[in-house]
């Protein structure tokens, strides 16, 4: 990812998104729970990126585990 499509893509992230997870983090266009092993894990589309984040149910708490291109997002590492 170049440098400016970074900063494109946190400017989204910063002023969009993270209102938006802030409200509710589990329902929205964007939102998909996933399945299987990944079970409590969320994703949110950007484009063609992906966000991957997990909720602390006891706090409502999103932590971000990683932002990848659609091509390889899910692929296995």
């Amino acid at each position: 990812m170049q440098k400016n499509e970074f900063r494109k893509l946190y400017k989204k992230i910063y002023d969009y998104i993270y209102p938006q997870l802030r409200r509710n983090p589990y329902f929205g266009h964007n939102i998909k729970k996933l399945k299987g092993d990944y079970a409590d894990i969320y994703r949110y589309r950007i484009g063609n990126h992906r966000l991957f984040y997990t909720i602390e149910e006891s706090k409502v708490t999103v932590f971000i585990l990683d932002i990848a291109d659609r091509k390889d997002a899910y692929k296995k590492k």
